[in-house]
């Protein structure tokens, strides 16, 4: 027989929570690397809490020590303090509260908004889906920029990468796709990678002033944060983004930028003695971003048929697309968008070079109305490009040579585009599908841009039946195509004879 004392010490027993760690002591440090000695059970990516109240992470280890990426003030670290750990992998907390604010690498509020109501917790490292998880890209994205949607497409779970040099329009064009998605059932994400204070600043703002906030949130670590959260920024926002991915939804997640996460895995790598090897990053720098990349893809039905879109920006120097990081991510993801400083320099914006950029999923996830009136005009704008610098100095031109640079002038000024300004896709195809029949070939360049500016909204108040038709189907049927052929030579009468 059990005495009641005895009964009640084991009730107790059992309903008391116990916490279970490991206790190690720092043996060195150098920079924002930690040694340990004393954690025999640790793995790669646990976090560690030092007895100062710093966080760290493990990085590392061989048979006598655990290297730990210091994720605090690394000043505030002492050799032989005590490090506590918990043999499970680092997780954040993720949930639809995180919508609308800026947190850091940890999901910690950066925005003095208050606490965020977090619903569950998800690992910052997780296994991307595998291929039986996935199904075929076959969704469009619509960035709202009309030389992409026309002729680099790009689809929901798609990896395209923007490169380009600094000061070339690559923040400003992947900050237009996010402003693109209002009401398109996209959540989006910025995460901000080792830039500057200002730069995040100027991103909030953008966000802001286009009414983004509403379905975008920012995860950032500026270039004074600590390195270690720098390194784990990136992840973090993969791991909110999967959040709202399993529950079925749209996810879009710009990367600004990998040039400096490199950066700062190159730090690390050093500072924890591996060795150095092409332009002294480490070896397994591919690895560290195509872990990152594969994460995206469009899940099947049975996964909830959820969706991540990854834009990775990554920063050429002069122009140079085989350098180490700009081949590397080239190589791991679906296609690649090249802004050029000298299409930049000449007014040509969004500065893209339709010669060095590419979307490997092509046309499959454009609308039929859209392919009709694309498929032409990479060619068409290409040839315009080399025939415009072979007859740069010549001063007598064929007839067919000077119509050909009419057509393709007439091209290149309906691809210019002002930013926070997307264009919908029913306004694209009406645009191009005008320049494919030929309706501003005679036009000057001032009718053309009054064309582009003035349109559509001429469109939408004579005949919105038509336009709404137009974005319902998405195709060229005979009935749309006849009306829209009356629409054009209705806006190019004269004020006078136009009907009531």
């Amino acid at each position: 027989m059990v005495e009641p004392r005895e009964a009640d010490g084991r009730t107790a027993l059992k309903s008391r929570q116990f916490d279970i760690k490991e206790i190690g002591l720092v043996r060195e440090v150098k920079g924002m690397v930690a040694r340990i000695v004393g954690l025999p059970s640790c793995i790669s990516g646990q976090l560690v809490t030092f007895s100062s109240g710093v966080l760290g992470m493990i990085m590392g280890y061989d048979l006598h020590e655990a290297h730990a990426l210091i994720l605090g003030d690394a000043a505030e670290i002492r050799t032989g303090e005590q490090v506590y750990g918990r043999a499970e992998p680092l997780r954040i907390p993720v949930g639809d509260a995180v919508i609308g604010r800026v947190v850091n690498a940890l999901a910690e509020p950066m925005d003095g908004q208050g606490a965020i109501a977090y619903a569950a917790h998800y690992p910052i490292f997780r296994k991307a889906p595998g291929i039986m998880e996935r199904v075929p890209i076959a969704k469009p994205l619509e960035t709202g920029i009309k030389i992409l949607d026309t002729m680099v497409p790009i689809g929901k779970g798609q990896r395209e990468l923007i490169l380009g040099d600094r000061m070339t329009g690559k923040t400003t064009l992947a900050l237009d796709t996010i402003l693109n998605q209002q009401g398109k059932g996209v959540t989006c994400i910025y995460c901000c990678i080792g830039r500057s204070y200002s730069t995040l600043a100027r991103a909030v703002q953008h966000l802001t002033a286009g009414d983004a906030m509403g379905f975008t949130f920012i995860v950032a670590e500026t270039a004074a944060a600590p390195p270690g959260r720098q390194f784990l920024v990136p992840y973090a926002a993969c791991a909110l983004g999967e959040y709202f991915m399993d529950q079925g939804k749209d996810v879009l997640i710009v990367f600004d930028d990998l040039t400096r996460h490199a950066w700062i895995h190159r730090q690390i790598s050093l500072l924890l003695g591996r060795p150095p090897g092409r332009e002294a990053y480490p070896g397994d720098m591919f690895y560290t971003h195509s872990q990152l990349l594969e994460r995206a893809g469009a899940l099947s039905p049975e996964k909830g048929g959820g969706s991540m879109t990854f834009l990775p920006i990554v920063e050429t120097q002069q122009g140079d697309v085989t350098g180490h990081i700009p081949s590397n991510v080239i190589s791991i993801t679906d296609g690649q968008t090249y802004l050029s400083t000298p299409l930049f320099t000449e007014g040509f914006k969004p500065a893209i070079d339709l010669g060095l950029s590419v979307s490997r999923i092509g046309s499959k996830v454009q609308s039929s109305a859209m392919r009709d009136v694309s498929r032409p005009l990479r060619l068409e704008y290409l040839q315009f490009k080399e025939l415009e610098r072979v007859t740069k100095l010549r001063a007598n031109l064929s007839e067919d040579m000077a119509k050909k640079l009419t057509a393709g002038a007439v091209l290149r000024e309906l691809l210019i585009q002002d930013r926070s300004q997307p264009v919908p896709t029913e306004h694209q195809i009406v645009l191009f599908e005008a320049h494919r029949r030929g309706v501003l070939a005679t036009r000057s360049i001032e009718e053309v841009r009054r064309f582009k500016r003035e349109f559509f909204g001429f469109l939408q108040q004579k005949n919105p039946a038509l336009v709404e038709a137009l974005k319902v189907t998405q195709a060229l049927t005979d009935q749309i195509t006849a009306r829209l052929t009356q629409a054009y030579a209705e806006f190019f009468k004269p004020e006078g004879v136009r009907p009531l």
